[in-house]
């Protein structure tokens, strides 16, 4: 006898084509063209593997070398480099009990559906500002700071205009970057500092074309308020932030289409799956993806690393990081500061 599935209603291909595109439209780093969808990283990461290696020409150095009747010109080389990305694999299930329905009235799967996407978008910006701290962490351990201003005070007493975000201050930040500045068009920062410039009066607002919202702007970079940008201890007191400067494109990113392999059994796909625990009335939906998200320009070199995708922890620490780009073709730019 025929029978009307869950899986008839939400036709698992389709559904993940949504969340991954749910997941673009309200990441707040991706509305603001800081992670961008690359479909060269989706190829990679439907491929094999836990890494990908990306080699690139390096730009062309040296002088000019003057004609003269009789001595040679000399002879120079193009050279490469690697950048690498960490292939990310997760998944999470959610379950719903036939009671749980029927006594609420609602759909708590419709429900589910609907707030797929955020859920996943949320752990995408946990995943971005995680793989900066070991990013910036990283560039720390170089020597000479590129890419990050620190100008913050480890106590409360030492704290002044000169330790704090203002406008004086971001310009010195746009300056690590030099003639190439003009390519950082957003700043990632905690409400408590998109607070205190506030009270400056250095953020401003700016409508928005298709009429939503207004965008929030700092010195003519958009501002990204995201608490996950949590500020440390001070080493005697006070407290340490951490903005971040980006360039469009900082991050990319590619997904690959799990709803293409087909299961062994049940209903659905790899990256849609739909069961059913009878005897505990339960439906249980399982989304699983496998995609990269990754800095341009600074590889990931899995030093150390436990299981077969790196963690949050994993991704912020300094030695699973080098930079490969130029610091001026690395796409952000750290601070840190007092409020």
């Amino acid at each position: 006898m025929a029978k009307t599935v869950v899986a008839d209603i939400i036709v698992p291909e389709i559904f993940e084509r949504y969340i991954i595109e749910r997941t673009a439209e309200q990441a707040r780093f991706g509305e603001s063209g800081v992670i961008e969808s690359d479909p060269e990283f989706a190829g990679l990461a439907a491929g094999g593997g836990q890494t990908v290696k990306m080699p690139f020409w390096k730009d062309l150095t040296g002088d000019r070398q003057i004609l003269h009747g009789t001595n040679p010109l000399d002879v120079n080389k193009i050279t490469t480099g690697q950048d690498i990305a960490r292939i990310q694999n997760d998944a999470n299930a959610w379950s719903v009990n036939l009671l749980a329905r029927l006594l609420s009235g609602e759909d708590p799967m419709g429900a589910i559906a609907t707030l797929v996407g955020a859920y996943w978008a949320r752990q995408d910006e946990g995943i971005l500002i995680s793989s900066i701290k070991g990013v910036l962490a990283a560039l720390d351990l170089e020597g000479g700071d590129p890419n990050y201003l620190k100008i913050a005070s480890e106590t409360v007493a030492g704290q002044g205009v000169t330790t704090r975000l203002n406008g004086t201050t971001f310009i010195d930040a746009l300056l690590k970057l030099g003639d190439a500045a003009d390519r950082l068009q957003a700043i990632g920062m905690h409400s408590a500092t998109e607070g205190a410039l506030r009270k400056l009066d250095l953020i401003d607002f700016l409508p928005d074309s298709e009429g939503k919202a207004s965008i929030a702007t700092f010195q003519g970079r958009r501002v990204i308020v995201d608490d996950t940008l949590a500020p440390r201890a001070g080493t005697t007191d006070g407290l340490v932030y951490t903005s971040v400067l980006f360039g469009p494109g900082a991050f990319a990113k590619g997904s690959a289409n799990l709803s293409a392999l087909n299961l062994q059994g049940g209903f659905g796909s790899e990256g849609v799956e739909f069961a059913r625990v009878a005897l505990n009335s339960d439906d249980v939906m399982i989304n699983r993806r496998r995609f990269i998200l990754h800095p341009r320009g600074v590889k990931f070199n899995s030093a150390t690393v436990a299981g077969d995708s790196p963690t949050n922890p994993e991704l912020e620490t300094a030695n699973n990081w080098t930079r490969v780009y130029e610091a001026k073709n690395v796409r952000l730019v750290g601070i840190l500061h007092n409020n």
